[in-house]
C-alpha cells in the first residue's frame, strides 16, 4: 500500500456546486494530452468534504468517439501498473472489441507506454492512466502509435459545474487554487473563502490556527478562523 494523501475541501463561500480536483503535468511527454475530473463531489455551503488517494497507476482506456473537453470518460479497463515491473502494456482491437494485452516491463522505468497496435481505428477509443483507481490523463488513441507517460503530477482544485471523468479545458479554469504538499505533510486543506478566494494550508496549520483562536477565547468553526 502507498502512502495515503488528503485533501479537505471546506465551502465558506455563499454557493452550492461542485469541488473537482484534478491533475496537470506539462512534461508527461504525451502530446495532446487531456487532463479529467479526477474527483468531483458536491458541496452546499458550510459542508466539508474529503479527497483520499495513493499515488498508484493504472492504465484505462474508453470507446468515447472523438476526445473533447465536456466529453465523459468512462474507463471500460483499468489494469494496476507500476513505474517499473508493469509499465508496458498493448492496446488492441479484435474483432472489434478492445482490450489491453501484453503487460510487461518495459525499457523506460520510470514511465508508463502504451503500445497502440495497427487494429485501432482512429476517433472511436481513448487511452491513459489512472491514479488510485480512478482515470486521471487520457489521449485520442489511434494505431502504429506509442505512448510514454512520464507522470510528475500537480494538483488543482476548483468549484464549479463538473462531473467526476469529465474531460476539462483546464487551459479555460480560472478559478482554481494549486494544491502543494510540502515535504512529509500529507493531509491538506483548501478553504474557499465567503469573498470566493481561495486558502489552501496543511491540515495540520488550520488546526493550529483553530486552536490558537479557542485559546484567546474566540468562538467559530474550525476552517473559518484559517481564512485570511
Amino acid at each position: 500500500m502507498g502512502t495515503q494523501y488528503t485533501l479537505r475541501f471546506i465551502n465558506n463561500s455563499q454557493n452550492t456546486a461542485v469541488a473537482c480536483v484534478y491533475q496537470t503535468d506539462p512534461d508527461i511527454g504525451v502530446p495532446n494530452v487531456m487532463s479529467l475530473a479526477w474527483f468531483a463531489k458536491g458541496a452546499a455551503p458550510t459542508t466539508h468534504v474529503a479527497f483520499t488517494w495513493q499515488i498508484d497507476y493504472c492504465f484505462v482506456w474508453s470507446e468515447v468517439g472523438t476526445l473533447a473537453p465536456g466529453v465523459m470518460f468512462d474507463a471500460s479497463q483499468a489494469w494496476d501498473a507500476d513505474l517499473l515491473a508493469s509499465n508496458q502494456v498493448s492496446f488492441t482491437c479484435q474483432g472489434g472489441v478492445y482490450t489491453f494485452a501484453n503487460q510487461q516491463a518495459g525499457p523506460s522505468p520510470g514511465s508508463l507506454t502504451i503500445l497502440e497496435d495497427s487494429t485501432l481505428p482512429a476517433n472511436q477509443a481513448a487511452v491513459g492512466i489512472g491514479v488510485s483507481k480512478k482515470p486521471a490523463y487520457v489521449v485520442q488513441a489511434q494505431p502504429n502509435w506509442n505512448l510514454t507517460f512520464r507522470p510528475k503530477p500537480r494538483y488543482f482544485i476548483t468549484f464549479g459545474t463538473f462531473l467526476e471523468g469529465e474531460v476539462l479545458d483546464v487551459q479555460s479554469i480560472s478559478h482554481k487554487a494549486e494544491v502543494r504538499f510540502p515535504p512529509n505533510v500529507y493531509s491538506m486543506t483548501a478553504i474557499l473563502n465567503p469573498d470566493n478566494t481561495w486558502n489552501v494550508k496543511p491540515t495540520s496549520e488550520v488546526n493550529a490556527l483553530y486552536l490558537a483562536a479557542r485559546s484567546r477565547g474566540q468562538a467559530g468553526q474550525w476552517g473559518v478562523l484559517a481564512a485570511p
